[in-house]
């Protein structure tokens, strides 16, 4: 039931991927109840993707936004129709409000309470690659990705992602322009600040956003547009 909700607001479905995760034990305790997590994936623009040839582009930048939008409206959609079917959920959209209380926490430590990447390796939708985007096996990096926390067994709950398969592939760390990345692959027991310097990458896309779109976003995309898996 809880798979066929969400199919009907996946459109066209060969831009989307979504799988389950359970996440018992994984997440805050604020969250308990909902021990179970869809991750729902959706496709940039290969077109506009393969523009990024040193920095962010106003139409990557507006893309961007536009993909974000777009699931956040579709998690809102499933979101209502799981509720009207009795399953509890709580929607974490793409990006959160400048300004909000989430937001001021999140510029502590660069992280959410509910990560969408470890969410989406749960669900079995791809990897952590070392400039620390989920790698996903349909799109590569070229994907958004949006969660929904639900309190109930969806039935079936995909294998999860345990390492990386970047193998010795280094190409995102090298044309990484804040030098943020050091090339340690990523598996579940190695942390974030381990292999990737969030700060530094925070840092330099705000310079790069400034200098190429005269705005004060946070964006480049680089390493998005260079990684071979997915092109």
């Amino acid at each position: 039931m809880i798979s066929s909700i969400i199919q009907k607001y996946l459109n066209p479905k060969r831009d989307y991927i979504y799988g389950f995760a359970d996440l018992k034990g994984l997440i805050d305790k604020k969250f308990d109840g909902f021990g179970y997590g869809i991750s729902i994936g959706k496709k940039l623009d290969d077109a506009i993707v393969d523009e990024l040839l040193d920095g962010p582009t106003l139409e990557y930048l507006e893309h961007y936004k536009q993909i974000n939008k777009e699931l956040a409206d579709v998690s809102q959609e499933i979101n209502a129709e799981l509720s009207q079917n009795g399953v509890g959920s709580i929607v974490f959209p793409p990006t959160i409000s400048l300004g909000s209380q989430e937001y001021e926490k999140y510029l502590d430590t660069l992280s959410y309470d509910i990560s969408h990447k470890m969410v989406a390796t749960r669900a079995g939708l791809g990897w952590i690659g070392k400039t620390d985007l989920l790698v996903s096996r349909e799109f590569g990096p070229r994907l958004r990705l949006t969660t929904i926390l639900i309190d109930k067994n969806p039935g079936i709950v995909s294998q999860p992602v345990n390492k990386s398969k970047c193998g010795n592939c280094t190409i995102c760390v090298e044309k990484c322009p804040a030098q943020a990345a050091n090339g340690i692959p990523w598996n579940v027991n190695v942390s974030r600040d381990d292999f990737f310097n969030a700060f530094k990458c925070r840092e330099k896309c705000g310079e790069l956003a400034k200098l190429k779109l005269n705005s004060n976003e946070r964006i480049c995309g680089l390493c998005v547009s260079v990684c071979p898996v997915g092109k």
